[in-house]
C-alpha cells in the first residue's frame, strides 16, 4: 500500500509569501501534478522531465489568459526550485 505524494509537504521548504500565495502555488501545483500523471504516468514531481512540465504549459494553459499562464509559471519555478533542475521556459 503507497502513500498519495504530498505536494504541501514537497513545496514546504520553497514556499514563502501571503497565505493566499501559498494556497494558489499548492492548488496550482497539485493540478499540475494530476495532469502530468493522467498523461505521463508520473506520479511525482521526482520522475519529471522537463518535457512533461513543457507540455503542460504548451498544451494545458494554451487556452488560458496570460496572467494564469504567468502564475502556473511562478509555481513551475517554485517546483523547479525544489528539485534542483534549472529548466528555464518562455511564455
Amino acid at each position: 500500500m503507497s502513500k498519495s505524494f504530498d505536494m504541501e509537504l514537497f513545496l514546504a521548504g520553497v514556499l514563502t509569501g501571503s497565505h493566499a500565495t501559498r494556497q494558489r502555488h499548492l492548488r496550482q501545483a497539485k493540478l499540475i501534478q494530476t495532469e502530468i500523471a493522467k498523461r505521463w504516468q508520473r506520479e511525482t514531481p521526482w520522475a519529471w522531465q522537463r518535457k512533461h512540465v513543457a507540455w503542460f504549459l504548451e498544451h494545458r494553459m494554451s487556452q488560458r489568459s496570460e496572467a494564469a499562464r504567468y502564475y502556473y509559471l511562478l509555481t513551475i519555478r517554485l517546483l523547479a526550485r525544489r528539485l534542483e533542475t534549472s529548466w528555464i521556459f518562455n511564455l
